[in-house]
C-alpha cells in the first residue's frame, strides 16, 4: 500500500514509493493457508511465528492464530488467542472477508466483555503521559482512546470516562501546539519600495492575490499498521496552519482515514516543515488544506 499526499493546490507527492503494510514471507504462507481452509497446517506455521515476534507482527500472528483456533472447534484456547488480540488492539474486527459469522461472533463477545477493562487502562495511561507534559504523546493516546470509547460495542458504558477522555483531550492538544513566534519587524530601508503593512494576526490562503502559497521541505506520513490495512478509507483531510517560520502550529482533521491512524498522522503533521507563504516578501501565516489518499 502506498499513500499520497494530494493538496488542494493539484500537486501530488508519492512518499517513498515504499509499500506499506507488506508481511514477511511465513505470515503470507500461514494466510494463504487459513484462506484454504488447512487450518492445522496454518496454526502449525504461527506458532513457529510466535517466538521473538512483537508489535504489529504478533498482532498479526495472534490474529490468525484464534481464526484457526475456533476454526478447529478449540474454544478455549481461541479465545485466549482473541483476549490478545483485543487487548493489542481493540479496534480490530475480523471482516466478513476474512471470518466466518461464528468467527466474527466469537471476536465480538469477547471485545464487548474486555473494552471497559481496556479503555480504563488506556486512560491510565494517556493520563500519565498528560501529567509528565508529554501533551503529545498524550493526545494521540487520548483520540486512540476516544475512538475506542465511541466503538458501537462500548455502548453506553463509561460515560463519565468518555467526558474526561474529551477534556483531556482538548487541553492536550491545545498544550501540544507550539506558541507562535512573534513576528519580528522589518528592518527600515533608505531606498527602493516599501514592505507592506500587515496584520500579523490574519491567516491567509491560497485564494487572495499576490500570496505566494508555501511549499513542502518536509512532509512525511506514518507507515499504515498492517492490522486497518483492510479497514481504512481512501482519502482523509487535514486542515493545517503553516506560521511565517513554516512550522505547523495547527491541525485540525477534516476528514478521518481510521480511528487508529489519525493520531498517528496528526502527530506527524507536527513535525511538518514549508518554506512559509509570503506576500510582497513578508512571511505570513497561511490556511492550508491536505489531502491524505490511500491507494491499495
Amino acid at each position: 500500500m502506498k499513500v499520497r499526499i494530494l493538496t488542494t493546490l493539484g500537486f501530488a507527492v508519492c512518499l517513498g514509493g515504499v509499500v506499506l503494510g507488506q508481511q514477511s514471507s511465513p505470515l503470507t504462507a500461514a494466510r494463504d493457508l487459513y484462506a484454504s481452509a488447512r487450518y492445522d497446517e496454518a496454526l502449525t506455521v504461527l506458532d513457529g511465528m510466535t517466538m521473538g515476534a512483537a508489535g504489529l507482527d504478533r498482532r498479526s500472528i495472534e490474529q490468525y492464530r484464534s481464526l484457526c483456533l475456533l476454526a478447529l472447534g478449540r474454544g478455549t484456547e481461541a479465545e485466549s488467542a482473541i483476549a490478545a488480540v483485543v487487548t493489542a488492539d481493540p479496534l480490530f474486527v475480523p471482516g466478513e472477508s476474512e471470518a466466518s459469522p461464528r468467527v466474527r461472533g466469537a471476536f465480538s463477545e469477547v471485545r464487548q466483555r474486555l473494552l471497559p477493562e481496556i479503555a480504563a487502562s488506556r486512560y491510565t495511561a494517556a493520563k500519565a503521559a498528560f501529567d509528565r507534559k508529554d501533551f503529545v504523546t498524550a493526545e494521540a493516546a487520548f483520540r486512540e482512546l476516544m475512538a475506542l470509547l465511541e466503538d458501537r460495542q462500548m455502548g453506553n458504558r463509561l460515560t463519565d470516562l468518555r467526558v474526561l477522555a474529551s477534556g483531556f483531550l482538548d487541553l492536550s492538544a491545545a498544550a501540544a501546539a507550539p506558541p507562535p513566534e512573534p513576528v519580528k519587524p522589518t528592518p527600515a530601508v533608505a531606498e527602493g519600495p516599501k514592505a507592506p503593512v500587515l496584520d500579523p494576526g490574519h491567516i491567509w490562503n491560497g485564494e487572495e492575490a499576490g500570496v505566494t502559497v508555501p511549499t513542502a521541505i518536509k512532509q512525511d506520513v506514518p507507515r499504515v499498521p498492517s492490522s486497518i490495512t483492510t479497514q481504512m478509507r481512501d482519502r482523509g483531510m487535514l486542515e493545517i496552519i503553516i506560521d511565517e517560520q513554516g512550522r505547523v502550529t495547527s491541525i485540525v482533521l477534516r476528514s478521518s482515514v481510521h480511528p487508529i491512524y489519525d493520531p498517528l498522522l496528526m502527530g506527524a503533521a507536527r513535525q511538518w516543515r514549508y518554506s512559509p507563504a509570503t506576500v510582497g516578501g513578508v512571511p505570513v501565516k497561511f490556511r492550508k488544506l491536505v489531502q491524505i489518499t490511500v491507494s491499495r
